[in-house]
């Protein structure tokens, strides 16, 4: 059988909390997480070494929290934590499926995770294991879009592939908005100056001033991660002007 080779060496997959709800309204639905693990499992014979960067939203929101009144800090502490149960749950149902997974953690705990250390990571990665980056920077009034954007950067990734619920960047947002447009291709400055929600300003920013490109795809359309490895013209690619 003929094995597809991936276009990129090295690339973060940005996964969000809320895509692991699937139809719940709180929590981790085990049948979309088993989703995931199959997507990926089906590109480990591509030669490409993936870290992911998860966030928390489906289980706790510190900007929403913080809005209801609570300190801000602590409000994003908790989102942190969030996230590292979604890594954990990714880790475990990777290597149910055979998969060598390692969670590395910005927030030291141990008992779950190793501590986060650029080597550690990249080493990791070399060894073919997947790479799952739990608490995001490890400090509050950061995103986990902005933690993908560093990690990214630190590993040396080609890109961010950024996972979502739409199948790529549009001019307003698709489901309230039928007559939004698709973007096949927008650079950084534009999507800042447009407030288009690809992801925070602090992450765009970082991206624009390394030259990282991301590119914004469908996450349950089967088969898009392996399509996006292989330099297939799908979602929205975010790079410079």
């Amino acid at each position: 059988m003929k094995t597809h080779k991936s276009k990129f060496k090295r690339v973060l997959l940005k996964l969000s909390g809320e895509a692991l709800m699937g139809d719940k309204q709180f929590g981790i639905d085990q049948k979309i997480v088993q989703y995931i693990a199959d997507e990926l499992k089906g590109i480990t014979k591509m030669g490409v070494q993936v870290a992911i960067v998860i966030g928390g939203g489906n289980i706790f929101r510190g900007l929403e929290a913080s809005a209801e009144g609570m300190e801000r800090t602590s409000a994003d502490y908790m989102g942190m934590l969030a996230t590292a149960l979604n890594a954990l749950s990714l880790q475990s149902t990777l290597e149910l499926n055979g998969m060598p997974t390692r969670v590395l953690s910005a927030i030291e705990m141990r008992e779950l995770a190793e501590p986060y250390i650029r080597r550690r990571a990249v080493r990791h990665l070399e060894k073919g294991r997947f790479v799952i980056f739990a608490c995001g920077t490890g400090n509050p009034y950061f995103t986990t879009d902005t933690a993908a954007s560093l990690r990214a950067v630190e590993i040396g990734a080609d890109i961010i592939l950024k996972a979502t619920k739409v199948d790529g960047v549009y001019s307003a947002d698709p489901v309230k908005n039928p007559q939004a447009t698709k973007y096949r291709e927008i650079n950084y400055i534009d999507v800042l100056k447009k407030g288009l929600k690809v992801m925070d300003s602090t992450a765009i920013s970082l991206c624009m001033d390394n030259n990282l490109p991301i590119i914004v795809f469908g996450l349950m359309k089967k088969g898009n991660i392996k399509k996006v490895l292989e330099g297939k013209k799908i979602g929205t690619i975010v790079k410079g002007g």
